[in-house]
C-alpha cells in the first residue's frame, strides 16, 4: 500500500476537528453565562493550555516578521468576534439554528476564495456543492419553522458565517509559515483581552461545574480541533477545509439530539445527507488531487 499524502492526513485531521467543533455547540446551552462571557473565557483558557504545551515542547512562541504580526491582529478580530455571534445565535435560537447558519460558510468561501486568492473564478464542483449545502442548512432551518427567534439567529449566525470565512482567507494568505498551536496561541490570547472587560461575572466567582464546563471547551473542544484546522489550510485549499467543516451540522444535530433532548425531524435529516453528501464530494476530489493542491496553495 502506498503511502498516505500529507494533504491527505490533514484530510482525517479536519473530519476529527468537524465532529469536535460539532461539541461546542453543546457547551452554549450548558454553560449558564452569557455568549460574551464564554467566549472571551473560552479564547484564554484554550491560548494558555496551547502556551503550556509550546513552552514545554520548547516551540517557537515569535512570528517571523511585523507583517504576520498585523495580519495575526486582523485575524485574531475575527475569529474573536465570529466565536461570539456564533455563541449568541444558538442563545437566542437554537443549536440546529445556530450551527446550520454558521455553516453557510462553505458557500462564502467557494465564492470569494478563487477570485481573491487564485485570480480564477470559483470551481464549478465547489459552486454545486456550495448549493447542496445551502440546500441542506435551509431544510434544517425550516425544520424548526420562522416562529420565534429563529429569523435573528439565522441572521447572527450568517454574520458570523462571515467573518469565519474571512479569518480562514486571511490565515492561508498572510499567515504562511506559521504553525497551528501558534495561531490558536495569538487568537485565543487577542479573543481574551478583547473580551475581558466586557465579562458580566467575576471569573472567581463561578461554579467549579461551570469551570469544568469552561476548561473542556477551551482544551478539548477549542485548542485541538483549531488547531487541526489551522494545520489543514498550510496544505489545502480554503474551500475544501470548509466544506469539510460543514459536517460539523448532521453532528451537532445529532449531539444535540443524545445531550439536550433536541430531536431532529425529516428535514433536518434530509439536510444534513445534503451537508454530508457534498462534503464528502469535496474531500473525495481533494484526495484524488493532493499533489495539485498542496501546490497551488
Amino acid at each position: 500500500m502506498p503511502p498516505r499524502s500529507e494533504p491527505q492526513w490533514d484530510l482525517y485531521g479536519l473530519h476529527l476537528a468537524a465532529f469536535m467543533l460539532a461539541g461546542t455547540a453543546l457547551f452554549a446551552k450548558l454553560v449558564p453565562l452569557p455568549a460574551l462571557d464564554i467566549t472571551g473565557l473560552r479564547g484564554g483558557i484554550a491560548a494558555l493550555a496551547l502556551l503550556v504545551v509550546m513552552v514545554l515542547g520548547r516551540a517557537r512562541l515569535r512570528l517571523p516578521s511585523a507583517r504576520h504580526y498585523l495580519a495575526m491582529l486582523i485575524g485574531g478580530l475575527l475569529f474573536a468576534v465570529h466565536w461570539m455571534t456564533y455563541f449568541h445565535a444558538m442563545q437566542v435560537s437554537s443549536v440546529a439554528v445556530g450551527v446550520v447558519a454558521l455553516l453557510t460558510f462553505p458557500v462564502i468561501t467557494a465564492v470569494i476564495e478563487p477570485p481573491l486568492l487564485h485570480r480564477h473564478a470559483p470551481r464549478g464542483y465547489a459552486l454545486l456543492a456550495g448549493l447542496a449545502v445551502l440546500a441542506g442548512v435551509t431544510l434544517i432551518g425550516l425544520e424548526g419553522g420562522l416562529a420565534g427567534n429563529v429569523p435573528l439567529g439565522l441572521a447572527v449566525g450568517i454574520f458570523s458565517a462571515v467573518l469565519y470565512s474571512l479569518r480562514n482567507l486571511l490565515q492561508k494568505r498572510f499567515l504562511d509559515g506559521v504553525s497551528g498551536p501558534q495561531v490558536m496561541l495569538y487568537q485565543g490570547a487577542l479573543t481574551a483581552l478583547v473580551f475581558a472587560p466586557f465579562l458580566s461575572t467575576s471569573p472567581l466567582q463561578l461554579a467549579p461545574a461551570t469551570w469544568g464546563l469552561l476548561l473542556l471547551l477551551g482544551t478539548v473542544f477549542t485548542a485541538v480541533p483549531h488547531t487541526l484546522i489551522t494545520h489543514g489550510l498550510r496544505r489545502l485549499s480554503a474551500t475544501t477545509v470548509s466544506f469539510t467543516l460543514a459536517l460539523q451540522v448532521p453532528y451537532a444535530t445529532l449531539l444535540a439530539a443524545l445531550v439536550l433532548s433536541e430531536t431532529p425531524g425529516p428535514l433536518a435529516l434530509a439536510g444534513g445527507a445534503l451537508v454530508v453528501a457534498a462534503s464528502l464530494f469535496v474531500t473525495a476530489r481533494q484526495r484524488r488531487q493532493p499533489a495539485a493542491v498542496a501546490t497551488s496553495d
